[in-house]
């Protein structure tokens, strides 16, 4: 038996698609994806009572959770489950993703269609959208077909209506006023593939060793399991990221969502008293959301120090720039250069902060960089490695925040003979 209910998407009342009720053997049988992750949650409490929508008239939108069946197997063979495990693919096999757009310089950039007609799957975190450009080195991407937009009682289910937490605006008196926020660093970089997340998981394994207790989340990116799990298994105390918001992904999302999500996830993570708090804003600095967010002023009053990841010595340079012409320049350089030691001897060269990498950022002696004067009784006060960080060239500067002169220990000048580490 099918019935028909007005598509909750669309203005106008000729719009009525069609909503087949949905066998609680097929839904529960369905892959799920790490996106849809807590929609997954509901339906293993009872999975009866769930139809699918289809019609020529019905629109996805961002964050429509869509039971697909997988047409043709490209780039990505696999999902990622709610669990994080990949399960592998086969053509013929029903999925349960989210609709989304996606930015990924190194993958793909892909966009919700208007339509039900079939499309790909354009992230393994369970993303479906169409591609409209992808890397020189990825292959076709996954074909499917949507069977049709997940539905319950109340309508279409999206990710937004299943999450646990919501994103709310910085000025909702939700939000905690309170004394003593725990100190935030923020990660950035100059592009996707960067090092930001493996820079996160070093901070937060380096502060943890000092005895610190560190929370850790993504305010914008891409759904997937792998970051929030790094984080965990890096010694932090509490994860989260965009998705706990329902957001399958946060490419083309208004700047008032992204600023409440960065307020909203920082005020989460504060809840449990961490002493302090890591997140990571995903791409590069030019990217629109993070460019945006960046020049907001709520971004400087959220976040205390930055700690920037480049891929090479002059992105790093570039970097430090841009950030500094907004009065928040990063106290420390780190990500994927610093597999280079040739390429941190001349981001050293270049730079006026420590050039830092994943080992050293992972080292408990990091909490003197980052946290000065809040080190926790009985640990370490090793300096950090001379080759990073020159004490003779320490000169006054004067603070960017509070004007005050002070002096602080500028890294070392490398002579061009110098031993690589």
């Amino acid at each position: 038996m099918s019935f028909t209910l007005l598509d909750p998407h669309s203005t106008s009342n000729a719009a009525l698609p069609t909503i087949e009720p949905l066998d609680p053997a097929r839904l529960a049988s369905a892959k799920t994806a790490y996106t849809t992750r807590f929609v997954c949650r509901l339906i293993a409490g009872d999975p009866h009572g769930y139809g699918l929508m289809t019609g020529d008239h019905v629109v996805p939108q961002a964050g429509d959770v869509v039971l697909a069946r997988v047409l043709k197997l490209g780039q990505h063979r696999g999902i990622q489950r709610p669990d994080g495990r990949k399960a592998t693919l086969f053509e013929g096999d029903e999925i349960l993703v989210a609709y989304g757009d996606r930015y990924a310089p190194d993958q793909f950039e892909a966009e919700v269609p208007n339509d039900l007609g079939p499309t790909q799957l354009v992230a393994g975190g369970g993303l479906a959208g169409t591609v409209v450009s992808a890397h020189a080195k990825m292959g076709a991407a996954t074909k499917i077909e949507p069977l049709g937009l997940l539905t319950d009682a109340g309508g279409t289910l999206t990710l937004r209506r299943c999450a646990p937490y919501k994103a709310v605006a910085p000025e909702d008196p939700k939000i905690l006023r309170r004394v003593g926020k725990p100190l935030v660093i923020g990660v950035l970089g100059t592009s996707m593939s960067s090092g930001k997340t493996t820079t996160v998981a070093a901070i937060v394994r380096g502060l943890s060793k000092a005895g610190f207790q560190v929370a850790a989340g993504k305010v914008t990116g891409t759904g997937a399991g792998g970051d929030p799990l790094l984080f965990h298994d890096s010694g932090a105390s509490r994860t989260l990221d965009f998705t706990d918001f329902g957001y399958g992904s946060t490419y083309r999302l208004e700047h008032v969502e992204i600023r409440a999500l960065l307020v909203s996830l920082i005020d989460e993570l504060a809840r449990t008293g961490p002493d302090v708090i890591v997140v990571e804003v995903a791409d590069g600095l030019l990217q629109r959301e993070t460019a945006r967010l960046v020049k907001d002023p709520l971004f400087k009053q959220q976040v205390d120090k930055i700690v920037f990841a480049a891929a090479e010595a002059l992105g790093a340079t570039a970097g430090q720039n841009l950030l500094a012409a907004h009065r928040m320049a990063p106290v420390a350089i780190s990500g994927l250069l610093t597999a280079s030691p040739l390429a941190m001897r001349e981001a050293a060269a270049a730079l006026d902060v420590p050039v830092l990498d994943k080992d050293e950022l992972a080292g408990a002696q990091v909490a003197d960089l980052l946290l000065p004067g809040h080190a926790k009784p009985g640990m370490s006060k090793s300096p950090l490695p001379l080759s990073r960080v020159n004490p003779t060239s320490s000169r006054p500067r004067k603070c960017l925040d509070c004007g005050i002169q002070c002096t602080i220990p500028l890294p070392a000048r490398l002579p061009s003979d110098a031993v690589a580490r």
